[in-house]
């Protein structure tokens, strides 16, 4: 059995390695957080636990003017998102990003020394870790470490993209419903202008994922925005025409002005 695949993204517009029968697949929830980053202008853009860097990647793809940092603690992760830059598929974009081994938690003197540097990027986004740690245990280690969430998860990330956040700097996640209350209290005073929107996979069902963004050092009110359907067929598992754009990169999700 194959150790990895290589997988096409963007109908073909970028590739991934990653890895099979360990660690963690992109998929959906990876394309929608991409699709928040909505830039022209030369920006830089912190993907932070990037894993093998699907969303960083799709940025890249997407944005011409864009340079993203793939931040994993995961040296075997890492591994592969360095892969996927060697790529000749990837080599429109791969001169625009690189891979930074460090732990996302690190504060202080140690963040800073381990290369995530204050007021340094654009945007940060992150799909964090969203399994309690009382849910059913996977023998995978690799992919235990990307989807258990740890204590305080949320308020460690969030303080982190504060600080290498530029003011006026854009947060862009991805997250599951029932971690609102979390991220709304650990964005705090380091960002406002909180917009959040629910995907619900159809009609009638309930939130499965919520997609919030907020800025460094904004004042304005929190929003809720009309919710995303993943699916409009009640019948069909094809996706609504909007989200199909958004995981093909034909657009991105822009936040309200």
């Amino acid at each position: 059995m194959a150790e990895q695949t290589i997988d096409a993204f963007h109908r073909g517009a970028f590739h991934l390695v990653q890895p099979v029968g360990r660690g963690h697949r992109a998929g959906m929830d990876a394309m929608l957080l991409a699709a928040l980053v909505v830039d022209d202008r030369p920006v830089r853009i912190a993907d932070l636990g990037a894993g093998a860097g699907a969303a960083g990647l799709a940025v890249a793809t997407r944005l011409p003017n864009a340079s993203v940092v793939l931040v994993e603690r995961s040296k075997d992760m890492a591994g592969f998102a360095r892969k996927s830059l060697a790529l000749p598929e990837n080599a429109r974009f791969a001169s625009r990003a690189g891979v930074l081994e460090a732990d996302v938690t690190l504060t202080g003197r140690a963040r800073v020394a381990a290369g995530l540097l204050d007021d340094s990027f654009h945007h940060v986004i992150m799909n964090p870790p969203f399994n309690d740690p009382g849910d059913r245990k996977t023998p995978d280690a690799l992919k235990a470490e990307a989807h258990a969430m740890t204590e305080n998860l949320f308020e460690s990330w969030i303080r982190t993209a504060g600080a290498i956040l530029i003011p006026g700097g854009q947060l862009s996640l991805i997250a599951r419903p029932q971690s609102i209350a979390e991220i709304i209290a650990a964005c705090g005073k380091r960002l406002g202008g909180l917009e959040i929107t629910a995907i619900h996979p159809r009609q009638g069902e309930n939130a499965t994922r919520i997609l919030v963004t907020a800025i460094k050092g904004s004042r304005a009110r929190l929003q809720l925005r009309a919710p995303l359907l993943m699916h409009d067929n009640p019948d069909s598992h094809a996706f609504a025409p909007f989200v199909d754009d958004l995981n093909n990169g034909r657009t991105g999700y822009r936040r309200l002005r």
